[in-house]
């Protein structure tokens, strides 16, 4: 009697630390997952325009630079992104393309649309011409705006782009890895978040495709920003539709005629890019007519490690050919 008595309490103290861990973990999710809605929700405009709605939000003054953001991110990635340049005298215009956080999914939201709403929203602000800099998957719809809109767009910088040529095949497969990894990512706010939160290592190399061991060489201020890029993912609930947008523009492969580009072109890469990238944006760049390509050896798709002298390469880049 007294040893089933003895089991009991066991039992009952080991489900009540069971149910204490849980509601712990709830009250954590939701406490951070409120403060990242919050942080989401803060900082941006709409702008109607004639070619839809699109987010978008403004920092610094000088010349005009869109950022736009790669795949899970939004406005505020791409000023996680871009946003130290304006304190070097650019006026950064951060967006979020289709899908994501308030820009609407339209029946057409092909990179070449998202290039048109781009112009419309220089339109709103009446800024005759911008020079772009895109991330990833964010690539595809600053390459058709300097196709589709030439005279508009001065200047153009390509972060680990994740445009692939069917000539020159990735070291990794598009469907491969983006198909799996954005599907999981549509999964839940928990699941992304538990994974943030209990294995930031993996969500590094999973989710951005950057080294673990660079993250931990890297300066303080660099792995700072390395990690507010990450959690520009939540609250993926609110992404859900540009990151299955992205998918199918990715698994696509589009070809674009990137040897009528006539702005002048920087695109940069890392080596060891867990995505692939490397050799893809390097043939790109040997495919547009007078690019540069800036290749580093370490720092992933996140580029970490070399913040600081990229962006002295980009901003010396942009002072002398975005005017």
């Amino acid at each position: 009697m007294k040893k089933r008595r003895s089991v009991r309490l066991i039992l009952g103290a080991l489900l009540a630390l069971l149910a204490g861990t849980i509601l712990f973990v709830y009250i954590d999710y939701r406490t951070d997952l409120t403060a990242e809605r919050t942080r989401a929700a803060a900082g941006s405009e709409l702008a109607e325009t004639p070619c839809g709605t699109i987010e978008y939000a403004v920092r610094g003054k000088g010349t005009p630079l869109l950022v736009v953001h790669g795949a899970g991110g939004g406005f505020d990635q791409g000023l996680a992104i871009g946003g130290e340049l304006a304190a070097r005298g650019f006026q950064v215009i951060a967006v979020s393309r289709f899908g994501y956080l308030r820009t609407p999914l339209p029946a057409d939201a092909s990179p070449a649309a998202q290039s048109d709403l781009l112009a419309c929203l220089l339109d709103s602000l009446k800024i005759p011409k911008a020079a772009i800099m895109a991330a990833s998957a964010g690539a595809h719809s600053a390459v058709q705006f300097c196709l589709r809109h030439a005279p508009r767009c001065p200047a153009l910088v390509l972060l680990v782009p994740a445009i692939f040529d069917a000539r020159v095949p990735p070291a990794v497969q598009p469907s491969a890895v983006w198909r799996p990894l954005i599907d999981w990512m549509l999964s839940s706010d928990f699941a992304v978040w538990s994974m943030l939160k209990l294995a930031p290592d993996s969500a590094l190399e999973r989710l951005l495709g950057t080294p673990a061991t660079d993250f931990g060489r890297a300066p303080p201020e660099e792995r700072e920003l390395a990690l507010g890029i990450v959690r520009t993912i939540l609250p993926v609930s609110e992404r859900r539709d540009g990151l299955r947008n992205d998918l199918a523009v990715l698994t696509g492969s589009p070809r674009y005629e990137l040897e009528r580009l006539g702005a002048p072109t920087l695109v940069v890469a890392a080596e060891n890019d867990r995505f692939g990238i490397y050799e893809s944006a390097r043939a790109l760049a040997q495919r547009v007519p007078g690019a540069r390509f800036l290749g580093v050896a370490s720092g992933g798709h996140l580029l970490v490690g070399h913040r600081r002298e990229l962006m002295s390469e980009i901003a010396a880049f942009l002072e002398e050919r975005a005017k």
